[in-house]
């Protein structure tokens, strides 16, 4: 009962910090938030007991949790009512999401970096819109399609850049980002710099994406389509790290990154899983592309850029690698940090930095750190 009940509170707290930090407008409830949120990571790094507190009681109560948020993520929307531009945010914290959880199978799981995530992003959209504009396909037919050619990309990338290590592999990658953004901006096939236009939006039996949404009598934005759109991608994104994480993959994975020497001596076959873990980024990244290419309907090479890449990167560092929730947090914060601080107009980016610098002092090791692997019963 009493793990339930800090399941309930931590729970319910964590989504009304989530609104409040939405809906906020003005420089004072944007500093007070950041320094609740910034006050109880430092709460959980000065008394451990206090988190592992959390975390057990959300082991232990797990159906507990698991209704409440199911609850808390289908209603989200509604808190917002017609205000299309909460819940535009909330897609895109979603899109980036899926983005980290894919980026962390290297950088967190296996220790490599890669800074071509922002590539295989825009491979999948390119290709989907293409499909879509040229044949007509429609966006579930173009799924598939975009995520093969992007994982195919990630074995081409993944190959060659094993025969780097360390900075020169991230060299390796930044050049490849660089190569495809002006490949994309330079083809006409790809319509250059002005990009692809009129990208259409999904539809299902007959019912377009693009009207809004009629549900208990309300009237919702066009937006709620792609938000939930993006629960079912990132559910099976989660679904999937999880299975890799307790996998052979992802213990071979995690043996990369404590010691590749120590790896290869027992037997692993470092080449082939590094590889694999270029293909498995590319293949969740893609997803995201088509679902940002079909939503936005409009996508230019500046979309995918070498900064995209290393935002990403940012968000599985300052959320936690090889921690799916933290991940999500990070893409969370991260994504809604430029937004609210548009209040500082000029000095948004100084304090962007200043903020992920603050929480990266408050939690070297990410807001929500690895953790050691449990072997008992689960």
């Amino acid at each position: 009962m009493r793990a339930r009940l800090l399941v309930a509170v931590t729970s319910l707290a964590v989504a009304a910090f989530l609104w409040a930090f939405m809906v906020a407008n003005g420089v004072v409830p944007l500093v007070a938030l950041l320094a609740l949120l910034g006050g109880a990571f430092w709460a959980f790094e000065r008394y451990p007991r206090i988190e592992t507190a959390v975390i057990d009681s959300f082991r232990r109560a797990r159906w507990t949790a698991a209704a409440i948020w199911i609850l808390v993520i289908l209603g989200f929307p509604f808190l917002f009512g017609q205000n299309a531009y909460y819940i535009h945010l909330l897609v895109m914290c979603l899109i980036y999401s899926v983005l980290g959880i894919a980026l962390n199978f290297q950088l967190g799981s296996a220790n490599i970096p890669n800074f071509a995530t922002g590539a295989t992003y825009g491979i999948g959209a390119y290709c989907s819109a293409l499909l879509a504009l040229n044949w007509g396909w429609s966006f579930w037919l173009t799924l598939p399609f975009a995520a093969l050619a992007a994982t195919v990309f990630g074995f081409v990338l993944g190959l060659p850049s094993m025969r780097t290590r360390d900075s020169y592999l991230a060299l390796v990658t930044i050049a490849c980002g660089v190569i495809i953004h002006q490949l994309l901006n330079n083809f006409e096939w790809t319509g250059g710099a002005q990009g692809l236009i009129g990208i259409p939006a999904p539809a299902l039996f007959g019912y377009s994406f693009a009207q809004p949404l009629r549900v208990f009598g309300l009237t919702l934005p066009f937006q709620t389509h792609f938000y939930y759109l993006a629960l079912v991608l990132i559910a099976l994104a989660v679904v999937v790290a999880r299975r890799l994480h307790h996998s052979r993959i992802g213990l071979a994975w995690n043996a990369l990154r404590a010691d590749e020497v120590a790896a290869r001596s027992v037997g692993i076959n470092v080449v082939w899983y590094k590889v694999l873990a270029f293909a498995v980024d590319a293949f969740l990244a893609a997803f995201a592309g088509v679902l940002y290419a079909f939503y936005i309907t409009y996508i230019a090479p500046d979309n995918f850029t070498f900064l995209v890449s290393v935002t990403l990167m940012t968000m599985v560092i300052v959320g936690g690698m090889d921690n799916i929730v933290g991940v999500i947090v990070g893409a969370f914060l991260l994504t809604l940090l430029p937004e609210k601080l548009r209040v500082f107009s000029d000095y948004r980016l100084l304090f962007y930095g200043v903020v992920v610098i603050a929480f990266l002092m408050i939690r070297p090791q990410g807001l929500l750190p690895q953790r050691l692997r449990s072997y008992g019963p689960s």
